[in-house]
This record gives C-alpha cells, sequence and structure tokens, in this order.
C-alpha cells in the first residue's frame, strides 16, 4: 500500500526519543560551576540542546573568555558519562519504531550527540539494528543546517519533500525547512511549545503515544 506523505521518517535523539533533557541541562551546569563560570539557566542550557556540543557551549554562555568553552565541553561530558546509563527511552518508543519499522518506512536520527556517543546510546537502548542511517554533529553540519537530512536522503535513495523529520526543538524543525522537508515538534522535550509552533510543523505531538498514532493515519 503507498504511503500518504512519507517514506523517510527521521529522529532526533535527546528529548525526542530519549528522556534526557533534564540529565543534559543539569550536565551542562554542573560543568560551569566545576569551573567557577556563571551558571546557565534551565531555559538557557535547555535551548542549546540538539547543538553540537562546541557550539552549544558558546550558545549557552556567550559571554565567557572563549578558553573555557574546551573545558566545558570536557568536563560535561565527565558528567554525562556519569549518568548515561540512569537514561531511558520515553515510554512507547520502542513500539513506535518497531511499528513503523515493520511498516516499511526508512527511519534515520539525525542529532547533536556524538558518533561515540550515539553509537552508546543505541547500543544501550537495544537500537543499533532498528535505523537505516543515522547522522551526528561531529561528522556533519550541525542544525539548524540542512546538511543532516540531505546527507540522509542522499545516503538512502529518498526525497527530501517525501522526508518529515520529528524533534523537540526549534534547531530540528528549522533544518527541515532549511532542507526542504516536513517538521514534527514533540512537546514533551527541551523548547516551549509557543517556539515550536512559530517553526509551522505539520503536526505537534504532546506525548509519544500520540505521536506514534498521527504517524500511522497521516505519515
Amino acid at each position: 500500500m503507498p504511503r500518504k506523505q512519507f517514506d523517510l521518517i527521521v529522529f532526533d535523539w535527546d528529548g525526542t526519543l530519549m528522556d534526557s533533557t533534564a540529565t543534559i541541562v543539569k550536565c551542562i551546569q554542573a560543568a560551569a560551576k566545576d569551573l567557577a563560570l556563571p551558571i546557565p539557566s534551565r531555559e538557557q542550557a535547555a535551548h542549546v540542546i540538539g547543538l553540537g556540543l562546541g557550539e552549544a557551549m558558546q550558545v549557552a554562555m556567550p559571554n565567557i573568555d572563549p578558553k573555557y568553552y574546551p573545558r566545558m565541553v570536557e568536563r560535561y561530558r565527565y558528567h554525562y558519562l556519569a549518568k548515561d546509563h540512569e537514561l531511558t527511552l520515553f515510554d512507547g518508543v520502542q513500539e513506535m519504531l518497531q511499528d513503523l519499522s515493520q511498516q516499511g518506512f526508512f527511519l534515520a536520527v539525525a542529532t547533536g550527540k556524538s558518533r561515540v556517543g550515539l553509537n552508546r546510546a543505541l547500543n544501550a537502548a537495544g537500537l543499533l539494528s532498528t535505523f537505516d542511517a543515522t547522522r551526528c554533529a561531529d561528522e556533519t553540519f550541525s542544525k539548524p543546517h540542512p546538511a543532516m537530512l540531505q546527507e540522509l536522503t542522499r545516503e538512502l535513495g529518498q526525497d527530501l519533500k517525501r522526508t518529515v523529520m520529528i524533534g523537540d526543538t526549534t534547531h530540528d524543525l528549522m533544518m527541515a525547512q532549511n532542507a526542504g522537508s516536513s517538521g514534527i515538534a514533540v512537546e514533551y522535550g527541551a523548547h516551549p511549545v509557543d517556539q515550536l509552533m512559530a517553526c509551522n510543523p505539520v503536526f505537534s505531538a504532546r506525548t509519544v503515544p500520540q505521536l506514534h498514532q498521527w504517524l500511522n493515519e497521516h505519515a
């Protein structure tokens, strides 16, 4: 049966599939505290989720001496690795991915994580063989540049117009716009709903089961 709109469904990782937003925020704040730097607010730290790590630190803390950015990344990684094993997928993610895969959709991940970090997370979640392709921020341009989606569609022989990007941040939705793809927002992650809606997603899901249902009926 031909699919309605999309052949390729691309997911963000942190805050979309993995329940990691609060942990990332706390690790950014802990890194700043370690270096006796001004500690970003929850909103400042959450806003940069989805960007590559180096860029994220610069956006979260724009007014510090640039020499501290590499040390912020180093301390962030230290704190995140200590908590990495505690992170879990959002309820319903496993079932949704399994169902979409069985329906024959191409599935991919586009993330601000590093390749090492994503592979570790995929392995821990038992999802290493679930996705047809993945792109990380240390392999290409960071969101919202369209390169991740352009490269994923090229690799899988897909059409950007029949590709949808699903994410919890404006970085994800702007990347979709910049690539000429559709975007779906999830409201349970890092960015406020009003900011997500300003990016004109084709749908906005309050929960994973609601996202799953919409994809089954409309994708």
